[in-house]
């Protein structure tokens, strides 16, 4: 699904506007690349994806980290995310539950750092353990920039 006419999308929509043309329940995997950073409201769209999936279904969210330039250089991308952004949609809301029942459980996060600090091993450090990963997102990561975020969440119904 895509807006832009010059794509080969299966259907065209504007993903700022609700509902999408598909039934609830209606697809086991949603793949939402390159996309989020795009939309104007991610609330809403979370929620638009939290119906179509089917229970127990997976989505897949791919994005540029906040500290990476394609983040700013594209003026089409109205949000700068970070691998934490989405915990709101989780089972604890990130201690704000009023704005949507939509919730998704968090299978995987996982950071892309640009090659140098791939190559030296950081990029192993910040997936394999969130601790640190919090750490280098509030100190380091202006210095050991960050290049995309995939993450895999499972819809809860």
């Amino acid at each position: 699904m895509d807006h832009n006419t010059k794509t080969d999308a299966d259907v065209l929509a504007n993903l700022d506007h609700f509902p999408y043309p598909f039934c609830d329940g209606a697809f086991d995997q949603i793949r939402v690349i390159h996309v989020i950073e795009h939309l104007s409201n991610i609330i809403r769209a979370m929620e638009e994806f939290h119906r179509l999936g089917r229970p127990g279904s997976r989505l897949l969210i791919a994005t540029p980290h906040y500290t990476d330039f394609s983040s700013f250089c594209d003026p089409t991308h109205k949000w700068h995310l970070n691998s934490f952004s989405f915990r709101y949609f989780g089972p604890d809301h990130a201690g704000f539950g009023y704005y949507t029942s939509a919730r998704f459980r968090e299978v995987s996060v996982r950071v892309r750092v640009l090659a140098l600090w791939r190559y030296l091993g950081f990029e192993i450090l910040v997936n394999h353990f969130p601790r640190f990963r919090r750490f280098w997102e509030h100190y380091l990561c202006y210095v050991v920039r960050g290049k995309v975020i995939e993450f895999e969440f499972e819809v809860l119904k």
